[in-house]
């Protein structure tokens, strides 16, 4: 069982959140608080996994300073739910102990994923963001680097879909075919992008456009 903190600043935000994590029944509510300035203390008491904070308005650097200041980033593990774009902190926000981002519209499903990769060390991105971790790629690298062949359509899908974190029985029920056929769609995704996982061939992908971010 996954013991998660809740810090949202609305009574009505908080009790969504927890009604959304106990469906699952894999997530514990260990506390929730409207906000960072006792949260150092409160994660004493209840030994949290997770802090999950809704964050509205503000700068990434500016809730960055906050969880820094309730001295919680060193040992918990943050999944942020934000609309304000983090590509230009990311890498800020990942070093200082963010390791999820998910829009405040996310679904039960999301908030799931992403708490339970946050408690054993992975960290989840919109695919949008990626490109802040990415180094710059000028066109005459990518005219040195061609693909070795290109995507059919549906690989093309299929790619689209990883880089929005689906897993492959997602993506065939979107797709209407079998989770044998995604894995065939994957590995012919990752030999024609010269990838060795699907992380790379996302990157290799947004590389060459073949990701509308």
């Amino acid at each position: 069982m996954i013991r998660v903190f809740i810090v949202a600043g609305s009574p009505l935000a908080r009790s969504g959140l927890d009604a959304m994590l106990r469906q699952s029944g894999e997530v514990e509510i260990a506390g929730a608080d409207s906000d960072f300035a006792s949260l150092g203390d409160a994660l004493l008491d209840v030994q949290a996994d997770v802090v999950l904070a809704e964050h509205e308005g503000g700068t990434v650097d500016t809730l960055i300073e906050e969880l820094a200041s309730a001295g919680v980033l060193a040992d918990t593990p943050v999944v942020l739910l934000t609309d304000t774009p983090v590509a230009l902190g990311a890498a800020e926000a990942l070093r200082a102990g963010v390791r999820a981002v998910l829009p405040r519209n996310a679904s039960a499903e999301q908030l799931l994923a992403a708490v339970q990769a946050a408690t054993v060390g992975l960290a989840v991105f919109p695919a949008t963001e990626l490109g802040a971790f990415l180094p710059p790629v000028t066109p005459s690298a990518l005219a040195t680097q061609p693909l070795i062949e290109p995507l059919t359509r549906r690989e093309r899908e299929v790619l689209q879909m990883l880089a929005a974190g689906l897993a492959n029985k997602e993506i065939a029920a979107r797709l209407t075919i079998s989770e044998h056929t995604v894995k065939f769609h994957g590995a012919a995704i990752l030999g024609k992008l010269g990838a060795s996982t699907r992380t790379e061939a996302v990157a290799i992908g947004i590389r060459h456009g073949l990701i509308l971010l």
